[in-house]
Order: C-alpha cells, then sequence, then structure tokens
C-alpha cells in the first residue's frame, strides 16, 4: 500500500496526504461549519490542488498537512501538520490542524498538533513555530494555547485580519 506515517500518538496516526484522500477532504472542505473561519469552500479543483501543494511541501520540505487518522480504525479524522507560510518576507514553520466536525471535541486537535510541535523541535529543528488563526476562532486558540503558543501580534493575510500564535524551541 506504501502509505507513508509520519507521526504517531496514543490516537491518532499522521500519514501523507494521497490522491486517496480526495473525497474526505473534499467533504472537509465542504462543510461550512468547519470551512467558518477560512476563505471559503473548496471545490473539486481546489482540493485537488490542495492534495497536490501538500505532496509538494512533502517532498521540498519535509513537512505537510497530513491526513490524521483514527489510530484503532483508520477512520479520517481530518488532517494536521506542518507548512511553511510567509509572514512578514520570512518563512515561518506553521502547525495547521482542521478536523472534521463530527470529531470536535474529542482532544484530537491538541494531541495532533502537539505531536507536531513536538517533531518540528526535535527531529526537524525548527527554532520556532506558529499557527496563524483567525482572531473570532476561540477553538483553534484553545488549541494553540494548549501546546504553549502565546500570541505575537495580528498580521494582514489572507485579505483579513490573522492573529499570529508562536512558540519558541525547547532548546
Amino acid at each position: 500500500m506504501g502509505v507513508k506515517t509520519k507521526l504517531v500518538t496514543d490516537r491518532i496516526r499522521l500519514r501523507c496526504m494521497e490522491d486517496r484522500d480526495y473525497v474526505s477532504l473534499l467533504k472537509l472542505f465542504n462543510d461550512h461549519d468547519v470551512m467558518k473561519y477560512y476563505s471559503g469552500l473548496k471545490d473539486k479543483r481546489q482540493t485537488r490542488e490542495w492534495i497536490n501543494w501538500n505532496k509538494r511541501n512533502e517532498k521540498g520540505y519535509g513537512v505537510s498537512l497530513w491526513i490524521a487518522e483514527d489510530r484503532q480504525t483508520g477512520d479520517f479524522l481530518g488532517q494536521c501538520g506542518i507548512v511553511p507560510q510567509q509572514i512578514e518576507n520570512q518563512t515561518v514553520m506553521e502547525i495547521g490542524y482542521m478536523l472534521a466536525r463530527r470529531h470536535w471535541g474529542n482532544g484530537y486537535a491538541k494531541e495532533a498538533a502537539q505531536a507536531c510541535l513536538d517533531y518540528g523541535f526535535n527531529e526537524r529543528q525548527f527554532g520556532k513555530m506558529a499557527a496563524l488563526i483567525d482572531p473570532d476562532n476561540k477553538a483553534s486558540i484553545r488549541v494553540a494555547e494548549h501546546i504553549g503558543m502565546l500570541y505575537s501580534r495580528t498580521i494582514k493575510k489572507w485579505n483579513k485580519p490573522i492573529a499570529v500564535y508562536e512558540r519558541k524551541s525547547y532548546n
């Protein structure tokens, strides 16, 4: 099958995104509640582009948004991972997370985001990591704060204000 597992936690497996994830991602990207704080829903073409963008990130940077699956059942939970983002003319590694609504409130985002933070600092030796969050997205802010990220500043990105949460390396 060739599934490339990146990280494993107690309950979650994070693996590289593949073409076969298209249907699950398209459903995720067309849930109005999930996409409330994003620039809009994604159509079929945009979903394919998203998968390809993540494949390029994995190849070029060794990180991307990964598919989050239930470790026991293999059920699709959403996506979580590390992606390069431009913040004020600097490339910063961002922890991103987005879970299917039926899995909200179970601690999956915190568990996956913590695993990504540990991986970024311990394995990849990133000096700093960030989370870019819509200031109204209180649930995402709670996840960032739970993994020790602190509010840094608000920037303009994606044609709207975005709160930047950051954490420096453990070292």
